[in-house]
């Protein structure tokens, strides 16, 4: 499971659909409603805000935004309703850490979109998390 803390615009198809399923199961063990990944690490900073499942739905609704400006048909009613405002914290460790992540991916899989954001020193963040100064996470799972 990867909930990118980038803005969903710099994905490519595979990784949008991929981020919309992962987090809409992220949104289930919010909930309670299911078993499996109760422990993923990335939920953490979901699970320290106030109001985790307004949190999730707003990530949800970042991610829904995006599908729609691509003329993709995800379905909203999958989005729980958001009464409130929430956002989160990432620090520019990790929003560098994951852009550095995404880039080796869109290389191999699509390299014109690679081509697209490969100048781009300091990406956007998903628009729920405000960007602090700071290392990269403590929960997140470092390739060698």
């Amino acid at each position: 499971m990867r909930l990118w803390s980038l803005h969903p615009k710099y994905l490519d198809a595979q990784g949008l659909v991929a981020l919309w399923r992962e987090t809409l199961l992220a949104q289930a063990v919010l909930r309670g409603e299911t078993r499996g990944y109760r422990n993923h690490p990335q939920l953490d900073r979901f699970r320290s805000c106030s109001t985790p499942i307004t949190a999730i739905s707003l990530y949800l609704k970042g991610i829904h935004d995006e599908a729609k400006l691509r003329g993709y048909a995800f379905d909203r009613r999958k989005i729980r309703p958001i009464r409130t405002a929430a956002s989160l914290i990432v620090t520019e460790g990790q929003l560098a850490y994951e852009w550095e992540h995404l880039l080796m991916k869109l290389e191999s899989r699509n390299p014109k979109l690679y081509r697209k954001w490969r100048r781009i020193d300091v990406p956007e963040a998903h628009s729920i998390f405000l960007v602090r100064a700071g290392e990269v996470e403590p929960w997140e799972r470092r390739r060698e």
